[in-house]
């Protein structure tokens, strides 16, 4: 077994097979949206149906969410999973952080969840959850959260080196996360070349597609396929996807040979 010495972990690497789990591959609005008449919002493959984007990442006996959205008690139901280790950030807006909540019954069952996230994301959770991190007269039905603050440098989840991507997110800093030959990459418009490195030899590459028309702080289909190629993993799954894309199908057979559309319940190995 191979193993390295690094700020005093040891962090095994090669023969940790990961599972990946996507519980959410939507946008902001999530497919169908409230009201819309539009053809892949109507349309009846659950494929093109979309919940609001997260995934899960498991190795061994330990299983980690990256963003908690306000579809997290549906999807963590549809996955069946009932405990995870800790939640990753990737930044703070709506549909990445507001099922936290929701994570009671884990707390409850598990104990205490840990946090992982810039600090900057950790002040807003602490403003938005309140009630959460109350230190005097707490309401007891609340979630028990700690809060671990990252920055851009490695860090360990459960013995495996979790290395930050910084990205932009127009004007936004958010973070992607490398968890071994895995990457993923949500809420990005701009990278740099720096961090560009670090995605280097990729087994999979997860990278938001919004839609067909460019987005002012969003890849598009056409920036996505760009970045892909400076990439170069073996195989690549696009997420973040609105209803402006397209359907599953029709957009599935336009792509490379090694990118996939991800959706919602899809499972993947490596």
């Amino acid at each position: 077994m191979y193993s390295k010495q690094k700020n005093n972990a040891i962090f095994v690497q090669n023969l940790t097979i990961l599972k990946i789990t996507f519980l959410g591959t939507g946008t902001s609005q999530g497919i169908p949206i409230i009201g819309s008449k539009h053809p892949v919002c109507l349309s009846e493959n659950p494929k093109d149906k979309r919940l609001r984007v997260s995934v899960l990442v498991a190795w061994d006996d330990y299983t980690y969410l990256i963003d908690c959205g306000p579809d997290f008690r549906q999807q963590m139901l549809k996955a069946n999973c009932t405990k995870i280790d800790g939640i990753v950030f990737t930044h703070e807006h709506f549909d990445h952080v507001a099922g936290l909540e929701d994570i009671r019954p884990l707390c409850y069952m598990h104990g205490d969840m840990n946090v992982y996230a810039h600090k900057r994301v950790v002040k807003s959770i602490k403003h938005r959850f309140d009630y959460i991190f109350k230190t005097e007269n707490k309401y007891p039905g609340a979630p028990s959260i700690v809060t671990n603050v990252i920055e851009n440098k490695p860090f360990e989840l459960s013995g495996l080196e979790v290395v930050p991507i910084n990205v932009n997110h127009h004007f936004v800093q958010v973070f992607g996360f490398r968890f071994k030959d895995f990457a993923y990459l949500t809420d990005v418009k701009t990278v740099e070349d720096a961090e560009i490195e670090k995605l280097k030899h990729l087994e999979v590459l997860v990278v938001n597609a919004l839609r067909i028309e460019p987005h002012i702080s969003h890849f598009n289909l056409e920036e996505a396929l760009q970045f892909i190629e400076i990439v170069n993993p073996k195989k690549a799954y696009l997420t973040h996807i609105s209803h402006l894309l397209g359907f599953h199908d029709a957009v599935q057979q336009k792509l490379p040979e090694n990118v996939f559309l991800a959706y919602d319940g899809l499972q993947i190995t490596l």
